[in-house]
């Protein structure tokens, strides 16, 4: 990529298809050089000439056609000199109209006037190369465009400026300096100076512990907030299961009748419930049945509880418990990984579900009383998804949450390196092992923000973004 950094890139920023304004972006050495063959500034100002940061209304020429300087279009043009652009370098930014055909036709003029087209993510990719933003932080650009609820976002947002990078740097600074004094004492070990006192040594690694392990604490919570989860309603056939769906997502997406065995495959929604991206799965009742399309219903039934993180079961409060009810609550005991909340459905009607015939409620399970039919509850029910997903002390705290399995991993194996580390503190290994385990941690951290990397790494986390990006 180093070579590349040379060369001049471009590439449509704006989405696919037809809009009002279409953006081509330019960045690289030659970026201002090149754009200037088609930029004619209704100021006469030459581009190269004109200022940074400032919009200029310009012509869009196209000098290397077959009909010369024949006009493109007419566009807002800025130039952004480097290194206070997105990329770092100089970057020029054509603001026309959202014609595809447009805008594909700047980008071959300016293709042939010497710029090649970027890769997917490249101009982050230069972001980061260039040192605007560190590979965290580059995450974020693409976690803020993706962001499904004003959760995500704003966890997003708090990567994207910095807060996991600082609380990554403070700990990484301590392991340094720590380092930094187990390797002098490794160096002047002759010399019999002690350059740092166990105690010392103890306490540092403790409060680095600490850090690490309370980042990955709600590691779980934040990979939720970004990515969401899979809830899975389940139940026998004609407990509301479907008029569940139809009431949280209100509208009716289902088909409702008082026919059992209804709903004969999964419908798949996705909604914000509570700032929570949730993939809700209606499936057909769980049943022993000869009809083969049915089977086939409870066949997927049973596929989307296993691949569910949430687990709604509803039953019907207007009767008591059945065999199907109780076969399905024995497939689904607590203690799995599956949060589980049993939904007490058709609350306007006469309640005759014991709840002493329920499983307990817990840390992993809930119990909410609705009516689907009138909304009674939902809001509750609402809440109490939130609270079986999500700690209530967040947002008290201003947590800041990992988003990303590449950090979780990153601060498990920065953990397990510092856990050796206190090991061989305790048993008064020899300096060179604290110090292998020690620059383990660091390296793990620094993966993280990007300190240390490889390609591979890089390439995985920029080929996920859009191109012009």
């Amino acid at each position: 990529m180093s070579g590349l950094l040379h060369e001049t890139i471009c590439a449509i920023a704006t989405p696919p298809g037809e809009g009002g304004v279409g953006i081509v972006r330019v960045s690289g050495e030659k970026a201002v050089d090149i754009a200037t063959g088609l930029v004619v500034l209704r100021s006469g100002v030459p581009l190269g000439s004109s200022a940074s940061h400032v919009l200029h209304h310009a012509d869009l020429l196209d000098p290397t056609g077959s009909h010369r300087n024949a006009p493109l279009d007419e566009a807002l043009v800025v130039v952004m000199r480097a290194p206070r652009s997105y990329t770092g370098e100089d970057v020029v930014e054509l603001q026309c109209h959202g014609g595809a055909f447009i805008l594909g036709t700047i980008c071959d003029t300016l293709v042939r006037a010497g710029a090649r087209l970027a890769e997917p993510g490249e101009f982050t990719k230069r972001a980061f190369l260039n040192g605007r933003l560190d590979l965290a932080q580059a995450e974020a650009v693409l976690d803020t465009i993706r962001a499904k609820t004003a959760g995500s976002l704003r966890i997003a947002q708090e990567q994207l400026r910095g807060a996991l990078s600082r609380e990554i740097g403070v700990v990484r600074e301590t392991l340094i300096g720590l380092l930094a004094h187990v390797e002098a004492g490794i160096d002047f070990v002759e010399e019999d100076i002690t350059f740092i006192q166990t105690a010392e040594l103890a306490a540092g690694l403790t409060q680095a512990c600490d850090a690490v392990g309370g980042l990955l604490a709600h590691g779980r919570e934040g990979l939720i907030l970004r990515e969401g989860v899979t809830a899975a309603i389940l139940g026998r056939p004609n407990v509301g299961k479907s008029s569940l769906l139809n009431a949280l997502l209100k509208t009716d997406r289902a088909i409702v009748t008082p026919i059992p065995g209804t709903t004969r495959d999964v419908l798949e929604e996705v909604l914000n419930i509570r700032g929570i991206p949730v993939r809700l799965l209606d499936t057909a009742g769980i049943r022993e049945t000869t009809d083969p399309v049915e089977q086939e219903g409870v066949k997927r039934s049973r596929a989307a509880q296993e691949q569910a993180d949430l687990l709604l079961i509803v039953l019907d409060g207007s009767m008591p418990l059945t065999p199907e009810d109780r076969a399905l609550l024995e497939r689904v005991p607590p203690g799995m990984d599956q949060k589980r909340l049993l939904v007490v459905n058709k609350a306007d009607l006469p309640g005759r579900l014991d709840p002493a015939a329920l499983p307990p409620a817990g840390p992993d399970c809930a119990v909410s009383r609705i009516s689907a039919k009138t909304g009674a509850g939902l809001d509750e029910l609402r809440d109490r998804i939130r609270a079986l997903l999500i700690s209530p002390d967040i947002e008290a705290r201003e947590t800041v949450l990992v988003t990303h399995l590449r950090h979780h991993d990153a601060l498990r194996r920065t953990l397990d390196a510092l856990t050796a580390v206190c090991a061989s503190v305790k048993a008064r290994a020899a300096g060179e092992l604290i110090a292998m385990d020690l620059r383990a941690a660091i390296d793990a951290l620094g993966e993280i923000t990007g300190a240390v990397s490889t390609d591979d790494i890089l390439d995985r986390i920029f080929r996920d973004f859009c191109i012009g990006k």
